[in-house]
């Protein structure tokens, strides 16, 4: 059986689809350099059926900026927040209707790579199309 101890403080990413869990690092800024515990498990069995990762973070509560990155990564991820050893608040990541100041327009030519500029996007059809070059594309390509 596997067992991680419970935290103080922090956050829990659930039902992050199976091999996401690192991206989900990634993307939170968590790397060797992360002065408290972190817990990764992959391909973790879920009642649901098939497999799932989840992360476990000390020390960092998740926003909704990086909720909406999550979401682009994982839709439908389960962020529990941690005070005093509890969950304190629970909810599921959804894509947003409107990203700004978050993602990374894929579009080598979009002038949001090339210059100081908020990145914008609004979702069309399940996908994001870029205020800029108006190049339409999927949630995960933005992260």
């Amino acid at each position: 059986m596997l067992k991680v101890d419970t935290i103080e403080m922090g956050t829990v990413v659930d039902h992050i689809k199976a091999g996401k869990g690192g991206r989900v690092l990634e993307v939170l800024k968590i790397g060797e350099d992360y002065p408290h515990r972190v817990a990764l498990m992959m391909h973790v069995p879920s009642k649901k059926g098939g497999t799932k990762d989840i992360v476990k973070i000390e020390g960092k509560i998740v926003g909704d900026e990086a909720a909406n990155i999550i979401a682009l990564i994982s839709p439908g991820a389960t962020i529990n927040i941690i005070q005093n050893e509890k969950v304190e608040k629970k909810f599921r990541v959804e894509l947003p209707a409107e990203l700004k100041g978050a993602g990374k327009c894929p579009n080598p030519n979009c002038i949001t790579n090339s210059e100081e500029t908020e990145n914008r996007f609004k979702m069309e059809d399940g996908n994001y199309r870029c205020g800029y070059c108006e190049k339409l594309v999927e949630a995960e390509e933005l992260v």
